[in-house]
Order: structure tokens, then sequence, then C-alpha cells
């Protein structure tokens, strides 16, 4: 495949290479490196001919309070978040398989909806009736939780401006994916582009975004750092190690 149409990249760390390598040069992982299609350039970009529009400066004397924290009537959930989630906020809960990431995020979104808040659970990984019986088990059945299947961001994004979403839980942040990229769900440009939409999203509409991330055979959530650079908060579910109780 031609040099532009394709480039290198490790799907432990992110780093792009200009050829394979069997061994990643920046963070020593071995067989992580894939070919992966280059990114299409978007129209009106920084190398496009649209033109940018002039920003308005702020000063450090300004007014300003802290951010209003909603609850989720979860104690300790709360007590981590700092009192409560912060509107506009993206959040990035990961954890081993099986933990209960999405169990704890399913609690979180129907208890806010509860409350009066407007609260979607977005699903790339479980069919809505598959949510459905989870809920039921946990008796959140009857929680106002708007829910979908969907993995496209762009319908996604779509979808969520017709209405204003206090919460928004996308499970998962890997099987997200951008119709504009050619490479597959769980890449690192996949991974990273989608999550550069959801949280321009969360930014730009005031709504609590919270992806829920995979994490590989060494415990570190999966796909690129930058990922974790680019969220307000990165918690990391963890069970007791010396007995089953979570």
């Amino acid at each position: 495949m031609a040099a532009d149409t394709s480039r290198f990249i490790c799907q432990s760390c992110g780093a792009e290479h200009r050829k394979w390598v069997g061994r990643c040069e920046t963070c020593g992982e071995w067989n992580s490196v894939t070919e992966e299609a280059a990114a299409k350039s978007a129209p009106g970009g920084l190398k496009g001919k649209k033109k940018g529009r002039r920003l308005e400066f702020e000063t450090l004397t300004g007014a300003s309070e802290p951010p209003p924290r909603m609850a989720s009537g979860i104690a300790e959930l709360d007590r981590v978040f700092g009192g409560g989630l912060v509107p506009g906020s993206a959040l990035l809960l990961g954890g081993d398989p099986g933990i209960g990431k999405s169990t704890i995020a399913l609690q979180a979104a129907a208890r806010l909806s509860k409350a009066g808040a407007n609260c979607v659970y977005l699903s790339g990984e479980e069919a809505v009736d598959q949510v459905r019986l989870r809920a039921r088990r946990l008796g959140l059945e009857n929680a106002p939780l708007g829910l979908a299947a969907a993995t496209n961001v762009r319908d996604i994004i779509v979808s969520l401006a017709d209405q204003k979403t206090d919460l928004v839980v996308i499970d998962s942040i890997q099987t997200m994916f951008l119709d504009n990229l050619d490479s597959a769900p769980g890449t690192v440009s996949q991974v990273r582009g989608a999550g550069q939409e959801l949280i321009r999203y969360a930014k730009d509409s005031g709504t609590i975004v919270m992806l829920i991330g995979h994490v590989t055979k060494d415990g570190q959530i999966a796909g690129p750092k930058v990922l974790e650079h680019m969220v307000d908060t990165v918690l990391y579910f963890e069970g007791e190690r010396g007995h089953q109780f979570r």
C-alpha cells in the first residue's frame, strides 16, 4: 500500500511509525504495530481556504463561581467525583472485563433520570433488550432513561442535538467509529477520533459524557494514551483481589 494512504500505528501507545516494526520504539510492546488507512482530509481544515473566527479574550479578574454538580445518588461514586458530576465534563471509566463498569454507569444514569435529569445510555456492545434485562435485575426498569444501540458517532451526535441531555453514557468507546475513517472500530485512529468528537460535544452542549473503556492484558486502558489526556477525569474500577467481593 502506498505510503501516503496508510500509516503504521502502535495499538498500545498510539505512536506512529514510518514502516512496520515488530517492536514499538516508543513503548516497547511487541507485535502491537498495525497498518491503518490514513484519515481522509476534511474540508475546511487548517489546510483549507476557510478562515477562522476571531476569539474574544477574557481576563483573570472576571467573576466566576464553582460549577454546579449533579449527585448520582451513589454516595461513594459522588464522593470520588468531589460531590457529583460536573456539567460539560468528559469522564473515562476503565476496569477489568466483568468488573461492573456497565452496571455502575447504568445505575448512575438511571438514578439521575429518576431525579429529573435527561439521561441517555448508548450501547455499542449489547442490544437494547439486554440492557433492559440488566436494568430489571437491578430494579431500575421504571427509570425514564433513554436507550439506544448505536456505534456511529455522527449519528449519535445528530440525534442528541435535538434535545437537551444532561448525561450520556457511551458503552464502550472502543466500539464507536467515524465513517470518514477507513480503519476498524477499536483502532487507535477510531478511538482517538471518536473520543475527540464526543468530548467536543460535551464541551459545546454542557452535557456530561461518560466513556466506558476496555483495558489491556496489562491493566491499562486500551487505545491511545491521548484519550486519557483529553478527558477531564479518568477512573479505574477495581475489585478486591483477595476475595470475590467488588
